[in-house]
């Protein structure tokens, strides 16, 4: 009797299970539907992230996750500054046929301190053309953790070597 009561609970849990992965709705629906995802700019397509959001972007076959801010010292509004200062944001980047790869990319070019706007990836340039929000004199940085969002460009690369 007590085998019965196994197999029958067994029975259900699978069927419970398939059930559940049915009503998954699937990630191109999701990514279509989360609001402002880009707009067109010069260089083509910004594609916006907020912190920690991850998706697959299939135009490009590969996986972006926006990690974090790991350098926020750009020059506060309203204030006298001697240097602008650099926002660089942690991006993890992996392709179909990749193993992930975490990209710095800063909100200036400047070669001299390693911060650069872009990076190669897959054979797509991927580069940094938005940060925000902006810092502010009296609030600072640190209560912007948890609410960066970045804008993105993707393009061909002209080099053709994979990271």
């Amino acid at each position: 009797m007590l085998y019965k009561a196994i197999i029958l609970s067994t029975g259900l849990l699978l069927v419970n299970c398939k059930t559940q992965k049915g009503t998954q709705v699937p990630q191109k629906d999701q990514v279509e539907n989360s609001g402002n995802l880009t707009k067109n700019s010069n260089d083509g397509s910004v594609i916006y992230f907020n912190e920690g959001e991850n998706r697959f972007l299939d135009e490009y076959q590969m996986n972006l996750t926006f990690k974090g801010i790991s350098e926020d010292s750009r020059c506060p509004k309203d204030v006298n500054c001697i240097w602008t200062g650099v926002a660089v944001a942690k991006v993890e980047v992996m392709g179909t046929t990749t193993r992930p790869m975490t990209l710095s990319l800063a909100s200036i070019e400047n070669k001299g301190r390693n911060y650069h706007q872009s990076a190669d990836f897959n054979g797509y340039t991927i580069t940094l053309t938005e940060v925000n929000p902006y810092p502010g004199s009296a609030e600072g940085t640190k209560n912007l953790k948890g609410k960066y969002k970045i804008g993105i460009t993707i393009r061909k690369s002209e080099l053709s070597t994979t990271k």
